[in-house]
């Protein structure tokens, strides 16, 4: 960028560096200014406070699970993948902190892998749900081979399966090609955009449609339950949960790719607490207002009889 005095034709002109530009009167160069979504941005302060407000969220909801343990509406949906499903969100709306304030290697690091690693635990916990109330209604039938599938066996070794995988495709993108933190010099005069290069934009993507298969599974899975008795299993609200995340994941990818400085971290963010969200909302607050409102339906017998 080029300052000179305020004549015109004039012989000499001096060259700002790329992190200045010429002042308003073209006779010296000053700092440019920073673009990047810190805390003290509004947008930053109200993501980071409803991301922490989420996060107690889940935290209360796992004190009134663990309270209320031994009710028939926490006993009856595996209490111990609810529990791990609720801390894997927990972490999920903690992890988005991570993406605001200004971006260095470690940050941009740790965002991407943490943030994929908490939200393919939280898949798989809904995906080990859904195949539990499968199996356990599907064992009763004369003949059926599923009954050794009973107990949280099968479930431990489904999520830690699919975590390796998505712990995998991680490794292979630090080692390869890892995000690291990028200044943009050339998008606006006035501005430096600072964010996190991904790196390998398609290690980023496959961690994307990782996701997106679980999610897939999960929503096939529910689906085939949701005939189920109701109170029984919450396959229903897995359903809707699911096409809730994948809404959410399928309009982020137009947006990310066309937004740029805070804007791009802000649209990711956003993201990232609005499907956990959905997943919290969908799952956990109708089992709250049946323990809290409707404790008559609370019961063994409802539950039998339906």
């Amino acid at each position: 960028m080029l300052f000179f005095p305020f004549t015109t034709d004039a012989q000499n002109c001096m060259k700002c560096s790329k992190y200045e530009k010429s002042n308003s009167g073209r006779n010296s160069c000053i700092p440019r200014n920073l673009n990047y979504l810190s805390y003290e941005d509004q947008l930053g302060a109200t993501l980071s406070f409803i991301s922490i407000i989420l996060s107690i969220m889940c935290a209360v909801i796992l004190g009134i699970f663990r309270k209320y343990r031994q009710t028939p509406i926490v006993r009856a949906n595996n209490q111990y993948l609810s529990c791990l499903l609720l801390i894997s969100l927990m972490l999920c709306f903690l992890s988005s902190l991570l993406f605001i304030g200004r971006p260095t290697q470690i940050c941009c690091i740790l965002q991407q892998v943490i943030f994929g690693i908490v939200f393919t635990i939280s898949l798989s916990s809904l995906l080990a749900k859904t195949l539990t109330v499968i199996i356990a209604f599907n064992v009763t039938k004369p003949g059926s081979k599923l009954k050794k599938y009973i107990g949280t066996q099968l479930s431990i070794i489904l999520i830690i399966v699919c975590s390796l995988g998505e712990t995998v495709i991680s490794a292979v993108w630090l080692a390869s090609n890892p995000p690291f933190a990028e200044a943009d010099t050339l998008s606006d005069p006035d501005y430096i955009f600072l964010f996190c290069n991904e790196g390998s934009g398609i290690l980023f993507f496959c961690i994307i449609g990782y996701m997106g298969t679980l999610a897939l599974l999960s929503f096939i899975a529910a689906f085939l339950a949701k005939d189920f008795p109701d109170r029984f299993n919450e396959a229903k609200n897995i359903t809707f949960s699911m096409l809730v995340f994948c809404s959410v994941w399928v309009t982020f990818v137009p947006a990310y790719l066309s937004s740029k400085g805070s804007r791009m971290v802000a649209v990711e963010i956003f993201a990232i607490l609005s499907s956990s969200a959905g997943l919290l909302g969908c799952i956990f607050i109708p089992k709250c207002y049946i323990i809290f409102l409707k404790p008559e339906l609370n019961t063994k017998d409802p539950i039998v009889r339906k």
